[in-house]
């Protein structure tokens, strides 16, 4: 029911024309008719709703997939299968959510009524809301043990002070190790990656534990080996974060290149039918809607026999899987954007766009099964990702771990907008591989590029993999 957000985006979308190009009149004209452009006090609550939808988004998403992961008990059998299931199911939720928005919402929007087409998503968040406060009583509702971020800042200020402390040469002995209270955070064993910060947990002087033996002092001065392993914890995270990063340029280009060679290649199904540029990011949510249900019901339970992993495949290989994948769909890109740019140069074209570029002859559809490789690759390596960051981070900082993945999109991007940056100024002098009219350019020779990078990815990534250390694996 999260549409809101979706609809309100894509309804500005709905601004731009089949080319691209932005009108500010907001209000439908007539043939012949003078549009009214918006006022300045429509922009303003325009852009007021954004910033809502912002802030809405920033409290929903990180939180929403953690606390639908608590309501089951992993300490039983059941409840563990019922996590790894609950992010396939709520994965396939929100891209249903978003396949609708895209064909049927924006359909009502655009051909019968703007009013009744942002009325249908606010209705549903509003039941939205209804339902979830109607099951507040059967919530199961983790109680919050203070920051963790303070406790992250005060192992690397411990760690700091102690910098020129010998290292422990026996850790259960040398290391301040106090009884494990907590009935939320797992107990986490003392590892040996990262040493440097079990000086944070040195024991200098018997003034830095307090009678009793139970607690510090002055907890920025020493700290429990369940405080640095926590901290390792998050730091053997990144190099496996980082690699988000770099997946998410392939997959940024669905809604980006995609398009532009879909407008500059021939749309029509049948006679009269032309399927609008910017619909075909459905295909990458079709597969992955069609792709979830038939993973999670059918293949987990036979990779399970095979594997002995009640997740079927690891976390990791699944992640790999969908970097893999997504480095295939840009090869794929790059074979069909080269055919089509040969077929426009080549043979009769059937028009040409409003910025003067001929229309290839090639069908559009030849883009589809990137796209659908491409969700497919997303079905592996998003969900994944969460549910990874989700088991891997201390328990108390969840909906930290919710953030992440939505961090990767938003750096994915400036990324991808950095290398076009880079192509733009390195080859626009002479042929620019990213021109306006992309029968002048190489686009091919961009995703190629994409491609290499993929490959680096992968090899970064197998790299990472086999360096990290699940979180209470003990040291050998």
């Amino acid at each position: 029911m999260m549409l809101a957000p979706l609809v309100l985006v894509g309804a500005v979308g709905q601004l731009l024309d089949s080319e691209g190009h932005f009108y500010w009149n907001v209000f439908p004209c007539g043939v012949g008719e003078t549009c009214s452009k918006a006022t300045s006090g429509q922009f303003a609550v325009l852009f007021m709703s954004f910033a809502f939808l912002v802030l809405g988004s920033a409290g929903i998403r990180p939180c929403s997939m953690p606390f639908g992961a608590d309501q089951f008990d992993p300490r039983t059998e059941s409840g563990r299968r019922g996590i790894n299931s609950f992010f396939n199911w709520y994965y396939f939720t929100f891209t249903s959510a978003m396949l609708v928005s895209a064909t049927v919402i924006i359909y009502v929007q655009s051909n019968v009524s703007w009013p009744i087409g942002l009325g249908i998503p606010t209705a549903l968040m509003l039941l939205a809301c209804v339902l979830f406060f109607m099951g507040t009583r059967l919530y199961v509702r983790v109680t919050p043990e203070g920051s963790p971020f303070t406790s992250i800042v005060q192992v690397f200020a411990a760690a700091a002070r102690k910098r020129s402390l010998k290292q422990p040469k026996d850790p259960k002995q040398d290391l301040f190790d106090p009884p494990h209270t907590s009935a939320i955070v797992t107990k986490l064993a003392h590892t040996d990656q990262f040493r440097c910060l079990d000086k944070a947990a040195i024991v200098s002087g018997p003034d830095d534990v307090r009678a009793g033996g139970a607690a510090p002092s002055n907890p920025w001065r020493l700290c429990s080996v369940q405080q640095v392993e926590e901290v390792k914890c998050l730091i053997r995270i990144v190099p496996v974060w980082s690699t988000g990063i770099i997946y998410y340029v392939a997959v940024v280009q669905q809604s980006t290149y995609v398009v532009l060679s879909a407008l500059q290649s021939d749309r029509h199904l049948g006679r009269s039918f032309q399927i609008p540029a910017a619909s075909f990011t459905v295909f990458a949510m079709l597969a992955q809607t069609l792709w979830i249900p038939i993973y999670d019901r059918l293949l987990v339970p036979r990779l399970r026999r095979v594997t002995g992993k009640d997740e079927g495949l690891t976390l990791l290989q699944r992640q790999g899987i969908g970097i893999a994948l997504s480095t295939v769909a840009m090869v794929m890109s790059a074979v069909v954007e080269d055919r089509r740019r040969h077929i426009a140069l080549t043979q009769p074209t059937l028009g040409t766009t409003i910025t003067g570029g001929a229309i290839s002859a090639m069908s559009s559809l030849w883009m589809v099964p990137q796209l659908m490789v491409l969700g497919l690759s997303e079905a592996f390596n998003l969900i994944s990702q969460i549910e990874f960051y989700y088991k891997e981070i201390p328990e108390h900082m969840r909906s930290v771990a919710g953030a992440l993945a939505f961090c990767n999109l938003a750096l994915g991007n400036y990324l991808s907008g950095f290398l076009v940056t880079i192509v733009h100024r390195t080859t626009g002098a002479g042929s620019n591989w990213l021109a306006q009219d992309l029968n002048k350019g190489r686009l091919d020779l961009f995703y190629w590029m994409i491609a290499g990078i993929g490959i680096f990815n992968i090899i970064y990534f197998m790299i990472c993999a086999k360096w990290y250390r699940f979180k209470g694996a003990a040291a050998n």
